[in-house]
């Protein structure tokens, strides 16, 4: 008999804790269970196992309660190594999330430790091996059956190729035995083609880089500087020491481009690793990892947690992107996941970015991080920006969209056969419909949001909880049947606008709507790599990361609509956007341009953006954070209650900020928008020490034994407070 401790599956606060189950099975930490929990059908992910001479009855006698027995035993091997075992609790204290959440994000959909995921199947081989029973067979099914001898087993699709008429019929007869086997990918070997010579610049930061092999490396480098070369040149030395190699992108859309990079360099040796895939090729890529024939990983954020054997080096790029921090329980944010398992493999992490997050780069300065800066772009050809103010564009008739002077430089850039990329960081094509009797907005019947109008599929569209909705005939408030006028403009209006300016350009649009099919932002890049279109536009996803040498302009539409976001980090994403978008122009032979359209054009963060001058703005930004004690001069801890009953809400979030008092401030009550039929209401901690602040908000929630605790998402050092 064996006393199993188990985690349920179900990540609420209330059950953070083991529950005991008995089992006659073998059965080891770290497997999943089928449990009997609540009356019904639940997984467990098992915490112990402890091994027992003692019957069910004389366990619930010491006990005090009757134990239930393990329906079945689902794994034969733990699913997750000591390392990430450990880590799961380091994010629990981390994040203040259930334990059970962070073994979960940890694993690919198949295995996860939910009934959902245990309903799926990883798809299997059929294998066969000759059996030890004496069987009469003809001279063609000896023939066979010496076959499979001959390779000590072997796939039986290849048996069924060569032997149609005998496979089959040898299984029958039991002289072979057929075993079910997780595909997998084919061995491959490590083989590093050499790279480009690194300039001087690039070498003078890679020795630098070496020179601190264990800790955390910040690289500011400009764009275009070259950042990626070093990366490869050092996930090289690394794979020649027999060690993996981990880098990390913080969108899809960058993926294609950095595989293409990595895959040329090291051939198979790389795994990919991102939410374009599916369940079946994320489990492949995982046991790849495991096994330790992956040498080096390109992926998104949850591949920082795949099961490395043996890591050399994390590479983080553009490691100020808001991406790399999860929104949902557990809210971790990936470079501490990185620099955790940095330690543990006491190997190097290397953040890289043009436009380091503030709180990375006061680290670097206080010392925290090793900073590197390379400040030279390769083609020595920094893009030129014009700065068009759009309240004088529109005095002068402009429509708001692509301004005169945009026009003639895209005419131009055209006419030149180089091409074109615009970002504009709004998707759709109008993000509100305004009745024209009353004024009102359409708002999403769920949340307290303006609905977005499609009008490629003539459809209303939430943002946020992804209801879609026909135009109405009246207006929902007046009742008026005069119908509606837009506001404003998304991507889909863009594009619209450039087909009626150019009429003979091709072009390709990226945002949320385009990429939602799979494999859709690798197909887009490929084709805009090809040639096939002379514009290409879409969302930030196009802002960074990209290279094409023959695009010469980028113009960024809205450029600091991002400003007005009520929010203390938005001066920071808007100058991020903007440089970012700027370094996609002239990395070739051809010296590029950038046009910002903006409504602020004397803004700091419009101006420090113009100029590439990172530092500068660095210097502005954190006057302004020391003033309000913003990050990182404090910390921060957002305590946000979801409940459908607004008084509830308000009660529970009233019941935080009543009991959390030390050296820190609690702020709120805040009374936030409603999301999904949610009403919300927000507490927020901010202090110096980040300890204390964990420590009083994980004593609290464990005191409560209501149902509140249930309602509360807990996001340390939140990115963005709305």
């Amino acid at each position: 008999m064996r006393i199993l401790e188990c985690w349920i599956e179900h990540p609420v606060r209330s059950i953070d804790r083991t529950f005991t189950y008995l089992c006659t099975e073998e059965v080891q930490p770290l497997c999943r269970v089928m449990v009997d929990f609540n009356h019904r059908r639940t997984i467990g992910f098992v915490e112990s196992v402890q091994e027992t001479q003692e019957s069910s009855s004389q366990i619930a006698k010491r006990l005090g309660y009757q134990v239930k027995m393990v329906s079945s035993v689902l794994d034969h091997e733990p699913l997750l190594s000591e390392e990430l075992h450990e880590l799961a609790f380091a994010m629990k204290e981390m994040t203040l999330s259930p334990t059970i959440s962070c073994f979960s994000c940890m694993l690919p959909g198949i295995i996860k430790p939910s009934l959902s995921a245990s309903e799926k199947r990883a798809v299997t081989e059929r294998w066969v091996k000759v059996s030890d029973q004496e069987t009469s067979l003809t001279p063609k099914q000896l023939e066979a059956w010496q076959y499979v001898q001959a390779a000590g087993r072997m796939p039986y699709h290849l048996l069924r190729q060569k032997y149609p008429n005998q496979a089959r019929k040898l299984i029958e007869l039991g002289a072979l035995v057929v075993e079910e086997v997780q595909r997998q990918s084919e061995e491959v070997q490590i083989q590093c083609r050499p790279g480009l010579q690194l300039t001087p610049a690039q070498q003078k930061a890679m020795d630098e880089i070496l020179s601190h092999p264990d800790g955390v490396t910040l690289l500011r480098g400009a764009t275009g500087s070259g950042k990626t070369e070093i990366y490869l040149h050092l996930a090289a030395r690394q794979l020649a020491l027999g060690r993996q190699v981990l880098i990390l992108v913080p969108e899809i859309s960058l993926t294609p481009q950095m595989v293409e990079r990595v895959t040329s360099r090291f051939g198979t040796a790389a795994a990919i690793y991102h939410s374009g895939l599916n369940a079946q090729q994320k489990y492949e890529q995982y046991l790849k990892v495991r096994s330790g024939r992956a040498g080096i990983v390109v992926g998104t954020r949850s591949a920082v947690f795949l099961p490395f054997v043996n890591l050399g080096l994390i590479v983080m790029d553009e490691e100020h992107d808001s991406s790399y921090k999860q929104d949902s329980m557990p809210a971790y944010h990936c470079r501490d996941i990185a620099i955790w398992r940095g330690k543990y493999h006491h190997c190097m992490v290397l953040l890289g970015s043009a436009t380091p997050s503030l709180d990375s780069y006061a680290r670097a300065l206080r010392g925290v991080y090793h900073l590197v800066e390379l400040d030279e772009r390769i083609n020595q050809q920094p893009a030129r920006v014009s700065i068009i103010d759009m309240k004088q564009e529109m005095k002068a008739g402009g429509d708001g969209i692509i301004s005169r002077p945009l026009q003639e430089k895209m005419a131009a850039v055209l006419a030149a056969k180089k091409r074109v990329i615009l970002m504009l960081n709004r998707r759709g094509y109008s993000p509100q419909l305004r009745c024209r009797s009353c004024g009102e907005v359409i708002l999403c019947p769920h949340c307290e949001l303006a609905m977005a109008y499609h009008r490629d599929e003539r459809l209303l569209k939430c943002h946020a909880c992804g209801t879609v909705m026909k135009v109405p005939q009246r207006c929902p408030s007046c009742g008026a049947q005069e119908g509606f006028m837009t506001y404003g403009f998304g991507t889909e209006k863009l594009e619209e606008e450039v087909h009626r300016l150019f009429t003979s350009a091709r072009t390709i649009r990226m945002d949320a709507d385009t990429t939602s099919r799979k494999d859709a932002h690798q197909k887009l890049l490929a084709a805009f790599g090809r040639g096939e279109a002379d514009i290409l536009l879409g969302t930030q996803m196009i802002a960074k990361g990209l290279d094409y040498p023959d695009v010469t302009l980028v113009g960024v539409i809205n450029g600091d609509a991002g400003m007005a976001r009520n929010d203390f980090r938005s001066c920071e994403s808007a100058f991020d956007l903007l440089m970012q978008a700027a370094g996609r122009s002239g990395r070739g032979e051809d010296a590029g341009e950038a046009v910002y359209q903006v409504f602020d054009p004397d803004h700091y963060a419009v101006q420090c953006a113009a100029r590439q001058d990172y530092r500068s703005f660095f210097q502005h930004e954190m006057q302004f954070r020391h003033a309000g004690q913003y990050p990182p001069y404090t910390y921060l801890i957002s305590l946000t209650v979801a409940s459908a009953n607004e008084r509830q809400a308000m009660r529970d979030a009233v019941w935080l900020r009543e009991n959390l008092h030390g050296n820190y401030k609690t702020i709120g009550v805040i009374s936030l928008l409603k999301l999904r039929d949610l009403f919300r209401c927000r507490v927020i901690l901010k202090g110096k020490n980040l300890e204390e602040m964990r420590h009083d908000t994980a004593a609290l929630l464990q005191s409560d034994s209501s149902g509140r605790i249930n309602r509360i998402k807990v996001d340390v050092n939140p990115l963005v407070l709305e």
